[in-house]
């Protein structure tokens, strides 16, 4: 059945929102409101009916475009007031969507070899803290700085195409989740047009990629993806709180996991 295009607005709506959320996965979030293999595929096949495609996905990031910047404000300002808290809620988020990834693998028979995929996720994602990562003071011009943002948009994609990896996870670990929050809020098109074009290559590149791969790998995918979230952790990490800041974090981060649990369980229903 061909969905309404109000439902379809609305449910990029959501998914924009979920993106801004370290640990919370655009592409899950996509699956579990029903849209993401008609996402997949309209990207996929986007030559085959343009008319139709690209009508569905720009209604579709229209409504993903309202709901970043209904939240960008509220998020920033969140973690700008409160870091420790905010992050220990993002922690609990990504260690509370591991099971969920672990349950969309599928695994049969569990073997050794799945490790040593998880592990090629884990080193992929520490690798990527090494990367050069665009500052705040140089988000307004430079061809340097405008090409560092388009491969960075390319990398982002990444995230945007599978299930289970955060958007906003893959903007910490590059270090510019604040700095686009940022760039959000104040409208800095020097800074986010390059960003997004890069994010439309890298979606254009890796789509039919993912899609291969979860539909003739599913394990294998999903457990370099388990890695991918499981390293994250190391990067996400922001110290240890200390005096009333214990019970607080404590209390986010069980906030986080309980969240993602619960999505993790409608899902599965």
């Amino acid at each position: 059945m061909k969905l309404g295009y109000l439902s379809v607005a609305l449910k990029g709506l959501i998914v924009g929102a979920s993106m801004l959320v370290p640990g919370v996965s655009g592409g899950t979030t996509a699956i579990i409101l029903g849209i993401y293999d008609r996402l997949i595929h309209s990207v996929s096949t986007f030559f085959k009916d343009v008319r139709g495609n690209l009508l569905f996905l720009g209604v579709f990031c229209a409504g993903a475009l309202i709901g970043i910047v209904l939240f960008s404000r509220v998020l920033l300002y969140a973690v700008e007031t409160w870091p420790l808290p905010m992050m220990f809620l993002f922690l609990g988020a990504i260690v509370g969507s591991v099971p969920m990834l672990y349950r969309q693998a599928k695994v049969e028979r569990f073997s050794p070899v799945y490790i040593l995929f998880a592990l090629a996720g884990v080193a992929i994602v520490l690798s990527l803290g090494y990367l050069p990562k665009p500052e705040a003071s140089s988000a307004v011009g430079g061809f340097g700085t405008m090409a560092m943002l388009f491969v960075s948009g390319i990398i982002i994609a990444i995230a945007l195409v599978l299930p289970g990896i955060s958007t906003s996870h893959m903007l910490l670990v590059l270090g510019m989740y604040e700095t686009t929050l940022c760039a959000i809020k104040a409208a800095n098109f020097l800074y986010l047009v390059p960003l997004a074009l890069g994010g439309l290559v890298g979606v254009a590149l890796i789509t039919s990629l993912v899609e291969r791969a979860l539909t003739r790998y599913p394990r294998v995918t999903y457990f370099v993806i388990i890695g991918f979230v499981v390293g994250s952790i190391i990067d996400v990490f922001p110290g240890y709180p200390t005096g009333l800041g214990i019970p607080l974090c404590v209390l986010t981060f069980t906030a986080g996991y309980v969240a993602i649990r619960l999505i993790s369980k409608f899902s599965k229903e």
